[in-house]
């Protein structure tokens, strides 16, 4: 059987945008992604494979924390954004086309990745195939379907913030991706065949000075084309940003869910 078709890339690397944009992602999520891998008992030897590193933040994390004698794959379809460093490797992978290594691994960790794949289903099978026995599967997505803005100025202001919201989750939609997939990872991957699904949910409040919505506000630029074709302006584009730089704004953040589960088999950590 062919591979699938391999998915049109809403976001790209190696821009000053994309770097802008791991900035944020790193600000805004790794205080939920670490310790929950912290949780998980990540440490010395263990072997792990990040799917779609972007900046790498996860990746350098776990190269320390394996060490001595463990190692890190960050991948990612675009790799430019990484460096490699001890105990920690990089390499270019499609996870929607590219063979995988089968039992290899005792942690596979994927942040916000898949739900821009639109084999994702397809795709966690082969992720499980790919960790060992006991091995641990961890996916953090969002669920963008609740994020509503909560003050603003006027009505007016309030409707250009959902406007942009939308014309966001409808681009993402066009090119195969599923933004609310987020809620529907814990079911994803128990049917994968993963055991002892554990589900963490987490959602904040958006300000001025929130990576949160500094990354919205990155989107408005680095999603520019695609906004334009959902029907927005370059005009309504630079008033929502300027609405996004308000102190007084305030939004709810989408739902960040970090999922994680286990191969079954002998060898469980």
């Amino acid at each position: 059987m062919a591979p699938p078709a391999p998915a049109s890339a809403v976001f790209g690397n190696g821009t000053a945008h994309s770097r802008d944009q791991h900035r944020c992602l790193e600000a805004a999520y790794d205080p939920v992604t670490l310790p929950r891998l912290a949780a998980a008992g990540v440490g010395p030897g263990w072997h792990c494979l990040e799917i779609g590193a972007g900046g790498g933040s996860i990746a350098r994390w776990l190269a320390e924390r394996v060490a001595p004698g463990g190692s890190v794959l960050a991948t990612d379809r675009d790799p430019r954004d990484l460096v490699p460093g001890p105990g920690l490797e990089v390499a270019a992978l499609d996870v929607a086309r590219d063979p995988l290594p089968e039992a290899a691994y005792d942690l596979i960790v994927a942040r916000l990745v898949l739900q821009h794949v639109p084999a994702r289903d397809a795709v966690l099978p082969r992720l499980v195939r790919a960790l060992r026995p006991g091995g641990l599967l961890q996916i953090d997505e969002i669920d963008a379907s609740y994020e509503p803005p909560l003050l603003t100025p006027d009505a007016a202001a309030e409707a250009l913030y959902v406007r942009f919201l939308r014309a966001k989750s409808a681009a993402m939609r066009a090119a195969g991706g599923d933004p609310h997939w987020g809620r529907r990872v814990p079911a994803a991957l128990r049917a994968a065949g993963l055991t002892g699904i554990d589900v963490h949910a987490h959602i904040g409040v958006r300000h001025a000075q929130d990576p949160g919505l500094g990354l919205q506000s990155n989107h408005t630029r680095n999603l520019r084309d695609r906004l334009v074709e959902q029907g927005m302006t370059d005009e309504e584009l630079d008033r929502v940003r300027r609405l996004m730089r308000d102190p007084a704004f305030r939004a709810a953040s989408s739902v960040f869910y970090s999922v994680r589960g286990r191969r079954p088999g002998e060898g469980d950590r």
